[in-house]
């Protein structure tokens, strides 16, 4: 990962091609407030990135506006070869950017299984069925839960339910913001080791995440966030003790 120096619309499609991402002056504003300020960063295709920051620092607002769910004031988004900056959501969706919100975004009144066929609703007939049933081997919990209201299971489960749903359409890049938030142990494991299923597909990975010590050893790259503006950004391992508490001082206890 990289600052972006100068913005070329050219190089900025060819940096986030292969399912990448370039940021260039991104800025996001609600009513009067200022939540982005110039945020500039490249993900490359493939590579983890871990956003770090105290609550309120930003890092949500960018997954939103990365997905479209909020709009952007100021800036140009890159993703896998394209401008995608203004997009509607389902736009974004089918662009091959996926993004799993805190909260799990999930249909809690629908089955399992229901919420998996509303998620390859843009795949072909064909491939719809295929889809789910390898959904289902890889998360064989869902498999057995499969008839059961997704509002009713378990924490952990709607989590591992949340990762299929944004796994199952093939996407390029997900967005992963703050899935571990309130679970277990045990289903914190889950959840990483979902994403090392994603990662291990080639998929890029921007994690937004509380335990930032286990967000750092899975990432590539690192970028923090403070008051909506990046303050650091770097290889994940260079990210030391001295680093974290400078830019996140308590929170380097998670």
């Amino acid at each position: 990962m990289s600052t972006v120096a100068t913005y070329d619309p050219a190089a900025a499609s060819e940096s986030s091609a292969n399912g990448g991402l370039v940021l260039r002056d991104l800025t996001v504003t609600y009513g009067t407030a200022q939540a982005l300020f110039d945020v500039s960063l490249e993900v490359k295709g493939g590579t983890t990135l871990a956003v770090l920051g105290v609550n309120g620092a930003g890092k949500s607002t960018l997954g939103r506006a990365l997905s479209g769910l909020v709009p952007v004031s100021g800036g140009r988004i890159h993703f896998d070869g394209a401008d995608i900056t203004g997009l509607a959501p389902h736009r974004v969706s089918r662009a091959g950017l996926r993004y799993i919100p805190e909260g799990r975004g999930i249909f809690p009144g629908l089955s399992v299984a229901d919420n998996l066929r509303q998620a390859v609703l843009q795949l072909g007939k064909a491939d719809r069925k295929n889809a789910i049933d390898e959904t289902f081997e890889v998360f064989p919990v869902l498999a057995q839960r499969r008839s059961q209201r997704a509002g009713s299971m378990s924490g952990g489960e709607q989590q591992m339910l949340a990762m299929s749903l944004s796994l199952v359409a093939g996407p390029r890049l997900i967005i992963a913001d703050e899935m571990s938030l309130g679970l277990a142990p045990k289903m914190v494991n889950v959840v990483f080791e979902s994403l090392e299923r994603a990662r291990s597909a080639g998929i890029t990975i921007i994690l937004i995440e509380q335990f930032i010590h286990r967000a750092l050893a899975f990432a590539d790259d690192c970028a923090i966030f403070s008051r909506g503006r990046v303050t650091w950004s770097g290889p994940a391992r260079t990210a030391g003790k001295e680093v974290l508490d400078s830019y996140l001082g308590e929170a380097t206890d998670h």
